[in-house]
């Protein structure tokens, strides 16, 4: 789903004289506009290590690693 798309399904809640005063999103809405923001961050993220010459991992993979070290994620 696209940024597009989750604005476009957001509902409002508004006031006696219809005045927006809340946004009201579905469940599944709401999780696919979070994974968007985190997907947005994680990329920034690895833009910036990139650009730093730093060494990169998608973050699954990273958990993966950390977990078989003993380290709890």
């Amino acid at each position: 789903m696209s940024a597009t798309e989750i604005l476009q399904a957001a509902g409002f809640v508004v006031d006696s004289q219809g005045n927006k005063r809340a946004v009201l999103l579905d469940y599944e809405v709401w999780e696919e506009l979070l994974t968007l923001l985190e997907d947005w961050e994680d990329a920034e993220e690895i833009q910036r290590l990139r650009e730093a010459e730093e060494d990169a991992i998608p973050w699954e993979e990273a958990k993966a690693l950390l977990r078989a070290e003993g380290v709890d994620v």
